[in-house]
C-alpha cells in the first residue's frame, strides 16, 4: 500500500484502490459540476428515487440516460439496466466513466424512430419528456412504452411548468413540452391505469403543493 502518513489510516485501502481506478465526470456532468455544483445534488437525488422504486427489478431500460452519471444508482439496485440515448457523444462519455463495478449496456438509440427491442421489467426516462414537441410526444410514449412488459412500472420525470420562470436561458431553449402536473397526470393516464404523482422541490421529494413544485415525477403501473 501506498505511505498516505498517519492521518485516517483506516481509510488507506479506500485511497489505494481510488488511486488504481480514479473516477471520472462525464460530459454533463462534468458540465453540471462546472457550471452549478448543486445541480449533481439534484440529479442523484431523482435517481435515487428510481433506484428505491425499482429496487429488485430484473431488467430495467433507461430512456436518455446521457453520460450515464446517475445510471450507477440504479444499477446498485436492479438485475440489470440497458440505457439508452440519441445522443453519441454522450453515449461515448457514458462508456468512458463506466465502472466495472456498476457496468450497463448502452447504446445510441432514437426513441423517435422505434422501440427499444426487447422485453423490460421497468422503464424510466428523467428529464427527457420536456425536450419533446408536443406533437410528437405520443410517438414517443408510444415507442418508450412498447417495450415495457404487461406488469412493468413506468417512473418519467421532469421539470414543472411553473419552475421555468426561475429556469436558466441555456435550459429554456430545450424546454418546449413542461407540464403542470394535473395535466401531466392526465397525459400519462392515457398509457396507464394507474398513475401515482410526486413533487421535487431541489433534492426533496414530497407530495405536497404541486403548483410550487420545480419537478415532477410520475411512477406508473398497470399498462394499457
Amino acid at each position: 500500500m501506498s505511505d498516505w502518513g498517519t492521518g485516517e489510516r483506516h481509510y488507506r485501502e479506500a485511497f489505494d484502490l481510488i488511486t488504481h481506478q480514479p473516477q471520472k465526470l462525464g460530459l454533463m456532468s462534468g458540465w453540471s459540476w462546472y457550471d452549478d455544483p448543486k445541480r449533481l445534488g439534484f440529479l442523484l437525488a431523482r435517481y435515487k428515487f428510481v433506484a428505491k422504486m425499482l429496487a429488485g427489478q430484473d431488467h430495467v431500460l433507461e430512456v436518455g440516460c446521457g453520460d450515464g452519471f446517475g445510471t450507477r444508482v440504479v444499477a446498485q439496485t436492479v438485475g440489470r439496466i440497458t440505457a439508452v440515448d440519441f445522443d453519441a457523444e454522450l453515449i461515448n462519455s457514458a462508456k468512458e466513466i463506466m465502472s466495472d463495478r456498476w457496468p450497463f449496456e448502452c447504446y445510441v438509440h432514437d426513441m423517435m424512430q422505434g422501440p427499444v427491442p426487447g422485453e423490460f421489467a421497468a422503464v424510466y426516462s428523467l428529464d427527457v419528456l420536456e425536450h419533446i414537441l408536443p406533437d410528437q410526444e405520443s410517438k414517443f410514449l408510444n415507442h418508450l412504452t412498447a417495450s415495457l412488459l404487461p406488469q412493468g412500472v413506468a417512473i418519467i420525470g421532469m421539470p414543472s411548468l411553473q419552475s421555468q420562470s426561475h429556469a436558466s436561458a441555456h435550459s429554456r431553449i430545450g424546454h418546449v413540452n413542461c407540464k403542470d402536473q394535473s395535466d401531466f397526470k392526465q397525459v400519462m393516464l392515457k398509457w396507464f391505469h394507474q398513475v401515482f404523482m410526486f413533487s421535487m422541490n431541489d433534492e426533496v421529494v414530497h407530495t405536497g403543493f404541486h403548483p410550487m413544485s420545480h419537478y415532477n415525477l410520475c411512477v406508473c403501473c398497470g399498462k394499457k
